[in-house]
Order: C-alpha cells, then structure tokens, then sequence
C-alpha cells in the first residue's frame, strides 16, 4: 500500500507526483547527513483514508518526523498532522496560478493546538535541515553532522 522503510526517521508526503523537485530538495539534504527517508504521494483529497492512514501509524513504525508538501489548497499537512502526534513540517508548493503563495497561506493558518511548521515556498532544503534539527535532539551522530555543516557555513563557534 505504501513505500515504506523500515530504517526511516522521516517520512516525506506529497500530494502528486508534480511535487517530487522539491522532494529532491529534501532527499539531498538528508542523504547528505546520514538520516533515512521514505516518500509517498498521499492526496489529502484524492486518498484521504490513505492519507489518514499512514499518518497514524508513522510513529508506531519508527519515523521521527513527517514533511507534507503540497500546493494550492495544501490541506495535506494540515491532514498530516491532525492524525499524528509527530512534528510535521509543512511545504508549500511552487506550482499554480499563484505560485505557492496560496499553499503558503493555507499552511500556515492551522487552527490553534494542531500547529505545523512551515518553511518558504519550494524550500525543501530547509525543511530537511529542520527535519534533521529535530532528530538531532536525541541523535548525536545528526548533531555532529549538523554541527559540522554549520561550520562549513563559516560559522566555526558552533
């Protein structure tokens, strides 16, 4: 039914196919700090017992994080995180007549007490990079990667 893996500790939804360049954004940060993903398109519309589905149980399989990236209406975070107790990130994506600003809208208007973070429009890389922040609190191999990025950066106090 989905793809999983069994090594994930985080869980990237999207709700098409259309979406999966900034899925690359987010799978290249990962890869590059050690950290395990799986990826499902789940339309919060067009699948949403899927959709309801793999959120509920995301946290019974081992994954630390979900990231829902979606576009126009963008409920799909918003789904994400109203069935699991895992922080959710969500993504705004970059397509339609109003270029991402919509989703962005949609995403960041969640209703007091079900909250979702939300990074820029298209910015998966940064949504991976708050994923790893995330996992890093319980990580240290994560957090030795992080740090070592943020060095890269030239920012040699951390």
């Amino acid at each position: 039914m989905f793809e999983l893996n069994e090594k994930a500790q985080v869980g990237i939804i999207t709700g098409s196919d259309s979406d999966k360049p900034i899925v690359d954004r987010v799978t290249g940060v990962l890869d590059s700090l050690g950290i395990e993903w799986e990826y499902n398109v789940l339309s919060a519309h067009r699948t949403p017992v899927k959709c309801s589905k793999y959120a509920r149980e995301a946290e019974g399989r081992g994954l630390k994080v979900l990231i829902g990236i979606a576009g126009l209406a963008a409920a799909l975070p918003g789904v994400l995180a109203g069935h699991s107790l895992l922080p959710v990130i969500g993504v705004p994506g970059d397509g339609g007549p109003m270029q991402g600003v919509d989703a962005l809208h949609s995403i960041v208007q969640m209703p007091p007490g079900i909250p979702v973070a939300t990074v820029g429009i298209g910015n998966g890389r940064n949504a991976a990079y708050l994923a790893a922040h995330i996992i890093a609190l319980s990580d240290p191999e994560v957090r030795a990667k992080l740090r070592e990025y943020r060095k890269s950066l030239g920012d040699l106090e951390h």
